[in-house]
């Protein structure tokens, strides 16, 4: 079932960012689908969280998204050549987002393989946000995306997830932040191979 746009549309991101673990994460792009299950994420919020995007109400051309309706994706470039997804939540103005971080792949192996340049199926397929966009077909062009739509969308297959199966730690590359680098808003499923590389 396609997660509605009211579990995205919920205040708390950290809670939303979470419960994401053992969701699944799909695309489908000309005739072809792929997906997988989402083991990793983090929370970015707009009150309080100097590593959020739309933090002191900043609104720009790339983050005007963010002020949408919960359930549209965030789509951005790092580095020159990297896109990273980003699932928007909270009501309309308030400008909260979730980063995918780490997904195991499911469904399309063969086509996530080719579209890195893999010929077989290893962390670096989709262990990465910068990685599993790539494995996807995710890219720029998909920025403000509904993402209960036909071409990229969520599901909740019914996975749960045991609390104590998730870890919390600090989130990834946000040393800009000050204190907030450390709030604990980077969730991962114990054990899975597909997150990307602690640090």
């Amino acid at each position: 079932m396609k997660l509605p746009a009211s579990f995205y549309q919920r205040p708390d991101v950290v809670q939303i960012a979470r419960e994401l673990i053992g969701k699944h994460l799909f695309t489908h792009f000309d005739g072809v689908l792929t997906g997988g299950r989402i083991v990793e994420t983090e929370a970015y919020a707009h009150i309080n969280d100097q590593a959020c995007h739309s933090h002191l109400g900043r609104y720009t051309a790339r983050t005007r998204i963010m002020y949408e309706a919960g359930g549209v994706a965030y789509a951005y470039l790092i580095y020159g050549r990297y896109t990273l997804f980003n699932v928007i939540t909270n009501e309309a103005g308030k400008a909260d987002a979730v980063l995918i971080r780490g997904l195991e792949p499911l469904v399309g192996l063969e086509e996530m393989m080719l579209r890195r340049g893999l010929s077989t199926p290893a962390r670096n397929l989709t262990g990465g946000p910068g990685l599993l966009t790539q494995a996807l077909g995710i890219g720029t062009r998909h920025y403000g995306t509904d993402l209960a739509g036909p071409d990229i969308w969520l599901e909740d297959q019914g996975d749960a997830i045991p609390p104590t199966q998730i870890i919390a730690s600090p989130r990834v590359g946000i040393d800009y932040a000050g204190a907030d680098a450390a709030l604990p808003w980077r969730f991962r499923l114990q054990g899975s191979p597909w997150t990307s590389p602690a640090k």
